[in-house]
């Protein structure tokens, strides 16, 4: 009896979390949802989920969210080893928090984040991973571009073992890495998943591009 107290209020804290809320940047309120299937974590105050979620990311960026799946948070909640197979974080520069960027502003801000991704990779990205040094992310399509998105995928070879992604032994790792404008404020957004075949391409493509029509919804109002 006592477990199903616990597994309920598992389920109500997951859909609480699973809920849109707000962020101030600034003088700004960000409105901000995770994906279907995902929940911010950082309720739980677990400093493992914190690591986690600061390795993602420079220490001159203020995180926003950083959810994992419904699946790895009951996991958590319940004592047990959380698979981290996928999670996606939200984060802001902290220098420009307070500032009021422009379309031209966030024009440089993009240019200089993807200064040095080189061109995507051609052909299978499988191969042409296999071909670089582990470890370091890799461009190999874009997936969005105009005045306040742009969206770029990335993969990575990467060595075992391996931090962050639990048990699994895949060899690689798909990312996202979006910049948005919302509300005059810069938002960093990133996906990851273990890459195993096709679906997981389709996955992060298609979660990726819901997102960010979601936040856009979100935030227009």
């Amino acid at each position: 009896m006592k477990a199903a107290f616990v597994l309920i209020g598992i389920f109500f804290l997951i859909t609480a979390r699973a809920a849109p809320f707000a962020v101030r940047v600034g003088e700004a309120r960000i409105a901000l949802d995770s994906p279907p299937g995902f929940a911010d974590s950082s309720f739980t105050g677990s400093p493992r989920l914190q690591e986690l979620a600061e390795s993602q990311t420079s220490p001159s960026n203020r995180i926003l969210t950083f959810a994992i799946s419904d699946g790895d948070l009951r996991l958590f909640m319940t004592g047990d080893k959380p698979q981290f197979r996928r999670y996606m974080i939200v984060v802001t520069p902290k220098a420009l928090e307070r500032e009021r960027m422009s379309a031209a502003g966030f024009a440089q801000l993009v240019a200089e984040a993807l200064r040095d991704f080189g061109p995507p990779a051609a052909g299978d990205f499988v191969k042409h991973l296999d071909a670089q040094p582990q470890g370091r992310a890799h461009l190999l399509a874009e997936l969005r571009r105009d005045p306040e998105v742009v969206s770029v995928l990335q993969g990575t070879r990467v060595p075992l073992p391996r931090r962050g992604f639990g048990g699994d032994k895949g060899q690689y790792v798909l990312s996202s890495l979006t910049l948005m404008l919302l509300r005059g404020k810069a938002l960093n957004l990133s996906v990851y998943t273990l890459y195993d075949g096709p679906a997981d391409l389709e996955w992060i493509s298609a979660t990726t591009a819901r997102w960010i029509a979601e936040l856009q919804r979100l935030n227009s109002r």
